[in-house]
Order: C-alpha cells, then sequence, then structure tokens
C-alpha cells in the first residue's frame, strides 16, 4: 500500500535563519489558493505548531523521530496528512542537527528521508554574496539521500544583492524559488520558551500570519514549490490509527490491570466511556493532537477545559491531564480561580488518575511564585534563570497510571523553572543516605559508579538509590495533598536520576512524554479511570 501526499520539507543550515517565517508564509499562501494544507514540525516545539493550525485550519503536528521512533514518522504523516493537497514540513535547527550525540536521528535530513521529501533550504544572505553557492552546495551535497530541491533567501538587502546572490547560485545547479527582502519582523513576539502561543494572542497572531502568507506570495515561485512538492514519490506504509494503538496496548495493560488509589488493582472497563478532562486555554497549550485522539480511541470522551475561566471541571470528570504550557505567565489567574483549584484537588484526592506534564506538575504545587495553587503535592515551584532542555531517556520507577514499573519511554524536557518540597528535602538533584523524610526506591535504572543517582554517593543498599525527587511530601503531608509515593521516573540517559512524582492515582513530571511514542499510557490512563465515582 502506498498513498501519494504532494510535501515539502522547509530547512535551513542554522536556526534563525527564517524557516518559521517561510513555512508558515507557505502553509497560509497555499491555503489562500484553496488548497487543503497540512502542517507538520520537525522535533517536539509545540509554539510552531500552533501557528501552522492557524494558517492552515488543520491541527498542527509533529514528526520526532526520537520521541516516537524512524518506523512512525511515515504512517503518523499520512494519518495528519489524510485528504490534503499538500504537506508542508518545519525542520528544526540546523538541516543535519539531530539528537545529540545520535548522529542523524531526529534531525530534519532524517525525517526529509523517511518521508522522501525534497528540502527548500532557506538561507540568511543578509552577510553574504558568492560564497552563498558554497554553503548551497555544501548541504545539497553532504548527504545524497537528501534531495535538496530549491533555495530561498532570505533577507536580501537590494536588487542588486539578488543578482549576485542569483549569478552565484546558477553554478551550484539548485534553483533559487524565492527571495524576501530584508524587511521589519514580522510581529511575532518571543519569551524565556520561545514564540508566544497563538492561543494568547488570537487576533496579533491572524495579522501576523496574514503578513506572512502576503510576503511569501511576493516573494516565492508558489506553483515552482508545488511542482517541487508533486514531485515527491508515493510513500509506502499505512497511516497511523489510534484505534489500532490503543488496542494494541489494550492486551498488556488489562493483563496488569488498573492502579488503585493506594496501589490496588481493579479489572473491567465502565460501561460508559469515562470523561478525561483535558487542560487547554492560555496557561496550558502544549500538547500533541495524536494525545486527545489516542485518549478516545481508548474509550474516553475527552471534554477540554480552560483554568482560567472555568470555575468547574467538566460535567462527570473522571480523570484529568494537564500538559505543559505557561502558568507561571497567569500564575494570579490561575490561584484566583479558587473553586477549581478546589475541584482538582478533590478529584485527585478521590483516587481519580491525574496525569501532569510540566506546567502541569506546576499547577499541581502548594504554590507557584508565591500564587497558592491546587495544593495536590506538597511543593512549591518557581521561576528561574536557568534553562533546562533536551531529550531524556527514562524507565518507570514502579507501577502508576500511567505506566506499569519498567516501562520505557522517550521524552524531552523544557523549562525555566524548579519544583522544591516544602520540607525536608531537595530538588531531584541530591544525594546522600536516605535521610529523614526521603524514599529509597528499588528501579531499574543503576547508579552511577560510586553509588547514588549519578549525583554523588550514598549508602542506600545496592540496586536502590537515595533521592531527593523533583516533588517530595513534607512529613505528615497537608491538607488536600496525595501522601506517599516516589519519583515517577528514573533517567537512563543523558544523565542517571531520578525525577517526578508518582503517588497513588497521581502522576507528575517535567518529562513531556510523545503519547504516539508509547501508546499505554492512555490506554493505561483510561483503565484507570474505570469504575470510579465522576466528580
Amino acid at each position: 500500500m502506498s498513498t501519494s501526499v504532494p510535501r515539502l520539507v522547509v530547512a535551513a543550515p542554522a536556526s534563525g535563519s527564517g524557516k518559521t517565517t517561510v513555512a508558515t508564509g507557505l502553509m497560509a499562501a497555499f491555503a489562500s489558493r484553496g488548497l487543503a494544507v497540512s502542517p507538520h514540525k520537525v522535533g517536539p516545539d509545540y509554539i510552531d505548531p500552533g501557528y501552522h493550525a492557524l494558517a492552515t485550519g488543520r491541527p498542527g503536528r509533529n514528526l520526532d523521530a526520537y520521541l516516537c521512533g524512524p518506523e512512525r514518522i511515515g504512517p503518523l504523516f499520512l494519518h495528519g496528512a489524510r485528504g490534503a493537497d499538500l504537506a508542508v514540513v518545519e525542520g528544526v535547527m540546523g538541516l543535519f542537527d539531530g539528537a545529540a550525540g545520535q548522529g542523524e536521528l531526529a534531525s530534519t535530513a532524517h525525517v526529509a528521508k523517511l518521508l522522501r521529501a525534497p528540502v527548500v533550504l532557506v538561507v540568511d544572505a543578509s552577510s553574504q554574496s558568492r560564497s552563498v553557492a558554497a554553503l548551497v552546495h555544501g548541504f545539497a551535497s553532504w548527504d545524497p539521500q537528501v534531495r535538496v530541491g530549491g533555495v530561498i533567501l532570505n533577507k536580501v538587502a537590494s536588487d542588486r544583492h539578488e543578482e549576485l546572490l542569483r549569478e552565484a547560485l546558477d553554478e551550484s545547479g539548485v534553483p533559487v524559488l524565492g527571495v524576501l527582502r530584508r524587511a521589519e519582523p514580522v510581529s511575532t513576539p518571543s519569551r524565556h520558551l520561545g514564540l508566544v502561543p497563538v492561543a494568547e494572542r488570537t487576533a496579533q497572531a491572524v495579522e501576523s500570519v496574514r503578513e506572512l502568507a502576503e510576503r511569501v506570495r511576493a516573494g516565492c515561485d508558489l506553483d515552482a514549490l508545488l511542482a517541487l512538492a508533486r514531485s515527491a514519490p508515493p510513500l509506502p506504509g499505512p497511516a497511523w490509527n489510534p484505534a489500532d494503538e490503543a488496542d494494541g496496548a489494550a492486551e498488556a495493560v488489562g493483563a496488569a490491570g488498573a492502579v488503585g488509589a493506594a496501589g490496588s488493582r481493579t479489572d473491567g472497563a465502565a460501561a460508559s466511556r469515562p470523561v478525561v478532562a483535558v487542560a487547554g486555554g492560555p496557561a496550558f497549550t502544549f500538547s500533541y493532537a495524536e494525545h486527545a485522539e489516542l485518549l478516545a480511541a481508548a474509550g474516553a470522551e475527552v471534554a477540554a477545559f480552560d483554568p482560567l475561566r472555568d470555575e468547574e471541571l467538566p460535567a462527570g470528570t473522571a480523570g484529568l491531564v494537564v500538559g505543559g504550557g505557561f502558568p507561571e505567565v497567569y500564575a494570579p489567574e490561575l490561584s484566583a480561580n479558587e473553586p477549581l483549584r478546589a475541584a482538582v484537588a478533590a478529584l485527585a484526592a478521590s483516587g481519580a488518575p491525574v496525569a501532569a506534564e510540566c506546567a502541569g506538575l506546576l499547577y499541581l504545587a502548594r504554590s507557584l511564585d508565591g500564587k497558592p495553587m491546587c495544593g495536590v503535592l506538597d511543593a512549591e515551584a518557581r521561576m528561574t534563570d536557568r534553562l533546562t532542555l533536551g531529550y531524556r531517556e527514562a524507565v518507570a520507577v514502579g507501577d502508576n497510571v500511567l505506566a506499569a514499573a519498567g516501562t520505557r519511554v522517550r521524552g524531552h524536557e523544557f523549562h525555566r523553572t524548579a519544583v522544591e518540597p516544602v520540607a525536608g528535602g531537595g530538588t531531584g538533584r541530591g544525594s546522600g543516605g536516605c535521610p529523614p523524610g526521603q524514599h529509597s526506591h528499588r528501579t531499574a535504572v543503576e547508579p552511577a559508579a560510586g553509588g547514588g543517582t549519578g549525583r554523588g554517593s550514598g549508602g542506600c543498599p545496592p540496586g536502590q538509590h537515595s533521592h531527593r525527587t523533583a516533588v517530595e511530601p513534607a512529613a505528615g503531608g497537608g491538607a488536600g495533598t496525595v501522601a506517599g509515593g516516589g519519583p515517577a521516573w528514573g533517567f537512563t540517559h543523558p544523565v542517571r536520576r531520578v525525577e517526578g512524582w508518582a503517588a497513588g492515582s497521581v502522576h507528575a513530571s517535567y518529562l513531556h512524554v510523545h503519547w504516539a511514542g508509547a501508546p499505554g499510557v492512555a490506554r493505561r490512563l483510561v483503565s484507570n479511570c474505570s469504575g470510579r465515582p465522576a466528580v
């Protein structure tokens, strides 16, 4: 089985060359012609796909060979591009930049090869003329399996500058498919983690995308770009199907059962579809489109809500997912919504499954930058100046609502915050011999030479670890907090440490996991909703 989808990968020699400008502008320009455009982004980034969705009217989807596995890139692409006339894939960093120390894995070039897609190279030409030919030649010839089908020159100063660049590139054999002049940047404001998400600036974002489309229409040969996209060969294999993934995960989850509030197990499914509430709105914009699809395929009714505005959880909520975003920007507003904070704490106390990633972890803490949050975890969160960023390999330390003990996943961290226990512990970077108020856990993560968690030495027995988990209860717990438990994940690469929180029905961690790469997560969460009274 094979499927023909016209497609382009928009890449660059380095970050900052203009990939997002060109890719988003192309998507909007082709969509304005009446084409159904499928938008995709290489890598784990959540923010660019929001602009892509605004440009095309279709969900922006990520293609990350590290998080999901190379074998899923083609199927996930075909799933997202179903019914599309054209697919545009925005790359990440430089064309050949991938997961650190792992060769081409997860690079734009790797994804282009997996998709058998032609590449359009966006080059910042602002400080060069004839040298552009050597640059383009190097990128076009570095890997014979990567087909650089054209160049778009960005930040060109004048007609004479354009003439010099075109003359140089005539000798390279790579056609110039567009020229964008140096101009005032389109208003796409940034802050500590990149562009401000679309959900926070909808009206302005619409205008920004319109301006990008106009610039691309004026400077690029859309007919030639479409012809290049149509030159891509049929892509073999079936499209990814969330129902198939959920069915494939069901047998393992069914055998293990669901984890109850105190670690007990329950079997069987509820007669009706349990409601899984998923946080959204401006404060919680980081989510992959496939997550809701996998939850629905696993038997859930997915209900979105906005913690900034909604004072109640969706009716009948039996499980909760709070993903990433920018709660630190909206801490006063989130704190002011006391009824919802109380509802979230009550849901967690009832034993309903609660899954929180990064921003969700902050929201479950007692406070964020001094503002009261949900108090599910007896910890305090704050902004810092330190950026934590990168891919991670991890293993589930124990059975929890998302994974069985020993389950291996790949994820991504991206934050400038810290979460610290209210009393009696550190921040997930400690070492030592299991002081009072901390926990020793048997885990598949082996300590680094010298003992401990790869961050020092200590006196825990062999095969166990001393740790100060990123979120840890104070002695005796607290009102509305979940007591007991231990770390959610043991990181095995690039450093060995434990991280996060898994206590009863609550799973909270900084680690972003793409559930398409670990489809058992959705099935297990929904299974843990079964048989529980709705809140």
